[in-house]
Parts: C-alpha cells; structure tokens; sequence
C-alpha cells in the first residue's frame, strides 16, 4: 500500500538530512530514502574522516621536522598510520550516528534502499533488506550528490584509486601520483607526504589550487616544494600504464614529456552528477548542457513540486552550500519567508597546512567584471598569535571596490584561517564596509586580528606593518 507524504527527499547527504528536518520543523510531513551513506559522502568518506587525516598529518609533521622548534627532542619516532585511519573512522561513526537521532527526533520516516520514480509524484523504494514500498509526494527533493570524474579511459584498478579508496585504506603506498592539484589533490597529498610518502601531483592548469587566488596558490606550492612534494603544474595526464610493479603516468608541458613512476595513483580532477537510475525520464526534469539538474533561485526544477539541492545541481560542490540550499528549499515550499544564494559569497575551504580559505572574487575576476580594485596584505609574521604558534606562513588578503567600499572578497592562507571566514562573509552579506571591520575591537593576541590589519590596509591606516 502506497504511503503519502507532503515531501519526499532522495539522499541523505548533508543537503538531505537538514533539508528534511527543515522540512519537518515547517509543519510537512516528510520521508527521507538513502541507499547507503547517511550523512552523505562528506560524514562518512569525505569531510569528516578527511579532517581527522588531516590532523593527525599535521602532528606527524611537527613531530617529525619540527620538533626541536619547540625544545622537544625524540629518539626513534615511528608512525602508525592504522591509528590515524582509525580515528577517522571514529569521527564519521559518531557523526553518522547522530543523522539517524536527529531522523527519530524530528519525526522524519526513514528508508534505507534506492529510489526511483515511477511519475513526478511517486517513486518505489527497493529496500536493502527485500522488498519495496511505493511513496506518493506533495514534493521531492533531489539530493542525490555526484561522484568522482575518471581521466578518460581510466578506471579504478588495484593502483589506480580515488578518494574513497584511500579515505577506507589503513595504510598508504610508498610513492604516488596524484592527478589534480585541487582540494582533494593536496590535502590528500600533504596527509600522505606526512606520513613519508613520495608525493608528485600534476595539475591541468597552470597553478595547483587553480580556482583560488593566484598569489595563494603560488605560496602553496612553495610550502609544498619545501616539504619534498613535486609539483607538475600546467600539466597534462597523457596516459597511465599499470604493471605489477606500480605505475607509469606519461605527462606533457611545452611540448616535452615524461614519465612519473609511482606505486600508485590517485586520480582527483572533479566530479560529475549522480542523476542515473532514479528515473527521471519518467518526471521530466531537466538537465543542463552540462549533465546536471538544472534549478532555478528557490531551488525549484522545472517540474513543479519537484526541487534540486546540493552537488546534483553543480552549483557549488560543497556540503555547507548543500545544507543552505536545502533549508531554502523546504522553506520555499512551505511558504515561509527565506533567502537566495550568492553562490559567489559562499565560503570555500581547503584544510591542507598552511589551510586554504576564500569567498567572493579573485583581484583577477574583480577587475574582468570591471571594478576598480584595492587589495590590502597583511602576513602572519607581523601576527603575534600566529608567532606564538610558530606558524607564520602565509597572508590575509581582502579586496575592495574603490569607488563605494564594497568588499569584493578575500583570500586566506596561513594558520587555521578556515575559522576566520565568518566575519567577512557576514561583513559582505550585510554590506559593511572595510571601515567598519577596522573599527571592530579584535581581542589580542588572536589570528582574527590579522582581518583588522588587512581592513585597515584598505583605509590606508594599517597600525602594524
């Protein structure tokens, strides 16, 4: 017998789960179908497990090369990377818990298995343990994430890898060759290079990072230069031989090859959306020239009642973007008062050491959509918290617009600048100025008052540099 519910939500991802408890709170009645991951991909293989990596990447490092910094002196310092993938798991394990209470909490019915629709107001679920159960809908959400982009003709092998292997792998290859020099690309590179693996990453474009900053990026790589990773930037991935002893990656720049030889590879150069198997042919959804679902500001498709949150729409491939995406469309649905998305604004993230944090416009992009541009600097060699730290590497850069003092956006690499992100997305979003920021008392000693300094630059009254 077929169940009726006000919204139907595909993927229990980070834009799923909050989506239905949105959804939820509104008063819906609400139903919520995963197949496999709840919490989606970034609690249980991705950002979570990653960042526990993450960690303990960076006390290997500083207890393998910089420990006489800070007076401590160690004999035979041996690393096990079975813990580190332990702890990882752990993390996730928790957190993944946590989607299930929050479903019983707020009254969402649950169903493990895969959804397809069999109209634009119904879909079967075959469950994982047998059987299926049809479900009518007021509404769906798609949430259906997106999955790894392979190099063509390659496929994953006994040495030839994405992030899901070695985010489940405990214990890493002694060499590698890691294809794109994005996000994944160098947090997986600098986990594995702290860990003493031979690290080489090649990069399509010509700087690795390449959405972000240039001046960013050029520092990153120098960081990563010095740490013995090889960068191949403005690169291109002609073909991967496998063999019982490893790998052969054949590369290409400036018309000259060469031959990378590795134990293994990981490939790393994007995504492509999760659309195939639910059916939508039978709902008439429509996709973008690039393949995925195309929505409009409320999230809406173009079918009514059926909406797109997350990485299936391509927007912006980041799981606090998808949980914004989907509280705005539970609320769009249910008539409540809500915003849009500048998907420009949102902050971006890379948890690599020195980390990696921006939002809004690069000096480049800023200048192309024809702003007249001022950029301030502040380093963390002039910030006492990052010196006590001992971790000096890297900048604060904020751009303006000249003519009314817009903030434009701003650029971070250094010492846990991801925390810092929040009060210059809000200073944007509620068009402060950089006036403003510089007028805001930042407690000493503390990273934040690195934001200050670079405001104050803008103002042309920077008190310490």
């Amino acid at each position: 017998m077929a169940k009726d519910y006000d919204v139907v939500i595909l993927g229990a991802g980070p834009g799923g789960y909050v989506a239905a408890i949105r959804a939820a709170q509104l008063g819906m009645k609400v139903a919520i179908v995963e197949k496999q991951y709840w919490g989606g991909i970034c609690l249980n293989v991705g950002c979570i497990p990653s960042k526990a990596l993450l960690r303990n990447a960076e006390l290997a490092h500083i207890v393998t090369h910089r420990a006489k910094d800070f007076g401590f002196t160690f004999g035979t310092v041996e690393l096990d990377y079975t813990v580190a993938f332990k702890r990882s798991r752990q993390a996730s394990d928790r957190l993944t818990k946590g989607v299930g209470f929050l479903m019983r909490k707020n009254k969402i019915d649950t169903y493990d298995g895969w959804g397809s629709f069999t109209g634009p107001k119904s879909l079967d679920v075959a469950l994982n343990n047998g059987g299926t159960e049809t479900l009518n809908f007021k509404n769906c959400i798609l949430a259906t994430g997106a999955k790894t982009r392979m190099l063509p003709g390659v496929q994953v092998t006994k040495r030839i890898k994405t992030y899901l292997e070695y985010v489940m792998a405990d214990k890493l290859p002694k060499s590698i060759v890691i294809v794109g020099g994005g996000a994944i690309g160098v947090e997986f590179g600098y986990v594995m290079n702290a860990y003493g693996v031979d690290v080489s990453i090649v990069e399509f474009m010509p700087t690795i990072i390449p959405l972000e900053d240039e001046e960013v990026s050029k520092e990153l790589e120098k960081q990563y230069v010095k740490l013995g990773v090889k960068i191949h930037a403005g690169t291109k991935v002609e073909k991967i031989d496998e063999n019982d002893a490893g790998v052969k990656v054949s590369i290409s720049k400036d018309g000259k090859t060469q031959v990378l030889e590795a134990e293994e590879v990981l490939v790393a150069i994007g995504w492509q959306p999760r659309t195939e198997g639910y059916g939508l042919e039978k709902t008439g959804v429509k996709l973008n020239e690039r393949g995925w679902i195309a929505v409009n500001e409320k999230m809406e498709t173009n079918v009514p009642g059926i909406y797109a949150i997350g990485d299936c729409t391509g927007n912006l491939l980041l799981a606090h973007v998808a949980s914004h995406m989907g509280i705005i469309a539970a609320e769009n649905m249910a008539k409540h008062p809500t915003v849009t998305i500048n998907y420009k604004m949102m902050p971006r993230c890379t948890y690599c050491q020195p980390q990696v944090a921006s939002f809004g416009y690069t000096e480049k992009e800023a200048r192309e959509k024809g702003y007249e541009v001022k950029s301030a600097k502040f380093p963390w060699q002039a910030n006492g918290k990052a010196l006590g730290l001992g971790d000096t590497v890297g900048f604060v850069k904020i751009i303006s617009d000249a003519k009314h003092g817009e903030i434009l956006g701003a650029h971070l690499i250094g010492p846990e600048v991801t925390e810092l992100l929040p009060e210059l997305t809000l200073a944007q979003m509620w068009e402060l100025t950089p006036e403003e920021i510089a007028r805001n008392v930042h407690a000493h000693p503390t990273l934040s008052e690195a934001l200050m300094e670079a405001a104050e630059g803008l103002e042309g009254e920077m008190i310490n540099l």
